[in-house]
């Protein structure tokens, strides 16, 4: 699974796959209704490829955590993101039981899963490990 031309553009909702680069920035399109547009360089643009949740010992890659998830759904769709705080706080306690409870924000973690479902309905997500090259 290759996360790094999956982008998050802050302010905008949704992830978005990188198309080109430009001089002023970046041609992005939309993974929920594959819209192209440019994203800007003063916009905040994160790779997930970059993201990482806090844990209680080292930090743990999204993609980790994005593969916990798959395997415990067996592919299957994750907690819906606007579900109940208690039940998305037990459910990250499922899936990631050692993350740090005073960094992990609710808003962090319904980030992951709504990031999750659209990956895994776009059929972005492997359990296989990158090759080191």
């Amino acid at each position: 699974m290759d996360l790094s031309t999956i982008l998050s553009i802050s302010g905008k909702p949704g992830l978005y796959k990188l198309i080109s680069q430009t001089k002023t920035g970046a041609l992005v399109e939309s993974l929920l209704d594959s819209r192209r547009m440019p994203a800007f360089a003063h916009e905040r643009i994160s790779s997930l490829e970059d993201i990482s949740i806090f844990t209680e010992e080292d930090d743990i890659p999204l993609k980790k955590v994005l593969q916990l998830i798959y395997r415990k759904e067996n592919g299957g769709d994750c907690i819906d993101n606007k579900a109940d705080e208690k039940d998305i706080r037990a459910y990250m306690e499922e899936v990631l039981p050692n993350y740090d409870k005073e960094r992990v924000y609710l808003s962090d973690m319904r980030k992951l899963f709504s990031w999750y479902r659209i990956l895994n309905a776009n059929k972005l997500i492997d359990l296989e490990e990158d090759k080191e090259e």
